[in-house]
Parts: C-alpha cells; sequence; structure tokens
C-alpha cells in the first residue's frame, strides 16, 4: 500500500531560458548513508563524473533536500528497519528545472524536470536483490522476470543492454566473495523517446564503500532552466 508521497518544489521564479545539453544521469546503489561523511564521499565522486542528475539508492531515516557541494540532493526516507530509500542529485546548473520530487514509497520516487516539448519524469525503483540475482541476459529468477513484464506492459526499452561495451563496462554488481559479477542495475526510457539515450555504460573506479557500480546513462535533452 503506498505511503502518502512526500514532495518538494523549487520556489525559485526567474526568466527560463531553454538549454539543449547531452546530460550525464545516472544510477547507483550507494547502500547507506549512515556513516559519518558518507554524504560527501558520494558527492565528490559525483562530481568527478560531471553528472547532471544521479538517482540513488540509499538507506536513510528522514526525508527533505540538503545543498551537497554543487548538487541539491532530494530524498526520501526508508523503512522503520532502516532499510531502502532513494534520493536524486541534481547539479546547480540544472536544479531550476525541476518542477517537484515525490517519493511514493521508501523504494519508489519521481523527479519531474521542465523540458521544452514536454516535461521529463525520471523514476528511480530500489528492489531488494534476491539470493540468484537477475541478470537480463540469462533471466534467472522472479525479479528479472518481473523487470521484463514490466518493461513490455509499459512500452520501455531497457536501454542499459543496448550498447555494445566490453563486459567490464556492462557490469553494475559484484558478489561479496568477488567471485560472481552481474548487470542487475538498469536505465529504462519508454520507447517513443528511446533515441534521447545516446549511451549506458558502468563505471568501476567510482568508489563509496558499494558493491555496486556507477551506472551512467548519456541523455540528449533540451531543459527549461533558470538564467
Amino acid at each position: 500500500m503506498f505511503k502518502k508521497a512526500q514532495a518538494w518544489m523549487d520556489s525559485v521564479e526567474k526568466q527560463p531560458s531553454q538549454k539543449k545539453m547531452d546530460m550525464r544521469s545516472d544510477t547507483w546503489n550507494v547502500r547507506s548513508m549512515y556513516r559519518a561523511g558518507s554524504l560527501k564521499a558520494v558527492t565528490v565522486e559525483v562530481s568527478k563524473y560531471k553528472l547532471g542528475l544521479v538517482g540513488v539508492q540509499v538507506r536513510w531515516d528522514r526525508g527533505g533536500t540538503e545543498r551537497a557541494g554543487e548538487y541539491t540532493f532530494f530524498y526520501g526516507k526508508g523503512n522503520e528497519n532502516h532499510e531502502l530509500g532513494t534520493g536524486f542529485f541534481v547539479h546547480k546548473r540544472i536544479v531550476s528545472s525541476v518542477m517537484r520530487a515525490e517519493f511514493i514509497t521508501d523504494s519508489i520516487s519521481y523527479i519531474i524536470l521542465k523540458g521544452r516539448w514536454c516535461d521529463i519524469i525520471i523514476m528511480n525503483v530500489h528492489t531488494p536483490t534476491e539470493d540468484k540475482i537477475d541478470d537480463l541476459h540469462k533471466i534467472g529468477n522472479d525479479n528479472g522476470v518481473r523487470v521484463v513484464n514490466f518493461a513490455i506492459l509499459k512500452n520501455l526499452t531497457v536501454k542499459s543492454t543496448m550498447f555494445p561495451h566490453r563486459n567490464v563496462h556492462t557490469f553494475t554488481w559484484t558478489s561479496p566473495d568477488g567471485k560472481t559479477q552481474n548487470q542487475i542495475d538498469h536505465i529504462f526510457i519508454d520507447r517513443s523517446w528511446h533515441s534521447s539515450i545516446l549511451d549506458v555504460r558502468s563505471f568501476r573506479a567510482a568508489d563509496c564503500d558499494t558493491d555496486h557500480y556507477l551506472v551512467v546513462g548519456k541523455v540528449r535533452e533540451t531543459l527549461t532552466v533558470s538564467k
């Protein structure tokens, strides 16, 4: 059952302008931000890759917004066991395009950006990893089947499996014993707009003490931002 949505509105009212850009947007399961200095560590890594918007899966005990270097961090509350939770890092150059961010449950959220032709909705969904990992190239459990069925039902394309990269740049997770690697973090887009995503790959060098890799998508879009 859905909880009441938490929402944050951007209150800045300035003269808007149109900005066409190739934006680097990503998803990253950073596991937990309870440790001291975790927010700063994630912000430093995100800044290195010059990312415009980052959807993160985190363990967090509250909801709100916070300045983090050149980013604004929108985040929702996890559950009572301090598990799950999602958030968005938005760079200052595009934060004025944020219309609102809503956190529906402890594992589902979305952020809406003002685009030139239509509003852009970016969803962030965090699902627990099953014992048998759901690599979409080898569907082996209920999670993987549900993901594929959802994509078909909602007319979505799984862009993270479409670009030719070496395995080292497609794997998104390594098991605790280091013996298993799989691609379990994904980027989807409506098929009508699938050409807006120019590339997707993972970056192993990004480090914030997590067993998931940073997954970056290159997106071509026109946003409405304040001058």
